[in-house]
């Protein structure tokens, strides 16, 4: 049977000062309240690692204890976040079982398709505009490296982007 709250925060103020049989005794009541909070939670497989975890976050937590406060809370506490983390550490690592076999390959024709797309759509802008874009959004320079580049103030190299930008969506929704 698991100790009332009284009754457990009495242990954990007596393990608190230096009572190594009550501490063994609290940790019992304790395994027995986490057992029945995660039987629930998580698979058989995962509960005792899960309790253990979560009597060795308690153990080096003892001493934030609060007397004045109930002790249920603070454990309730401790297991919430230890089973988050566990939740988040069963997760990564089914992600990693998973590995990269299933992603698809990246293909050269996409990428030069894509080049010649883009080529096809820079003719109707004005070289500047396309210059900006093409260094800006495409090889990812900073908008002050693309204006030390292109010769433009930095709010011309804005300005070029913006409006290139908005006559290319003009086109492909023109050509859609």
């Amino acid at each position: 049977m698991i100790a009332d709250e009284a009754s457990l925060a009495q242990m954990m103020t007596a393990a608190q000062k230096g009572d190594a049989a009550t501490y063994r005794a609290l940790l019992a009541e304790v395994q027995l309240w986490l057992e029945r909070y995660y039987r629930r939670r998580v698979p058989p497989s995962q509960l005792d690692d899960l309790v253990q975890d979560v009597l060795l976050a308690v153990h080096k937590k003892r001493a934030t204890w609060d007397n004045r406060r109930a002790f249920y809370p603070w454990l309730a506490a401790i297991a919430r976040y230890r089973w988050v983390d566990h939740l988040r550490k069963v997760y990564r690592s089914a992600e990693d079982e998973l590995g990269d076999h299933d992603v698809p390959e990246d293909s050269e024709e996409e990428a030069v398709m894509a080049r010649m797309s883009l080529e096809r759509l820079f003719v109707h802008l004005p070289d500047k505009q396309a210059q900006a874009i093409e260094l800006v959004k495409i090889e990812g320079l900073s908008i002050a490296e693309a204006s030390q580049r292109t010769g433009q103030s930095e709010s011309l190299v804005k300005v070029n982007i913006h409006r290139g930008l908005k006559k290319l969506s003009a086109l492909v929704e023109k050509a859609e």
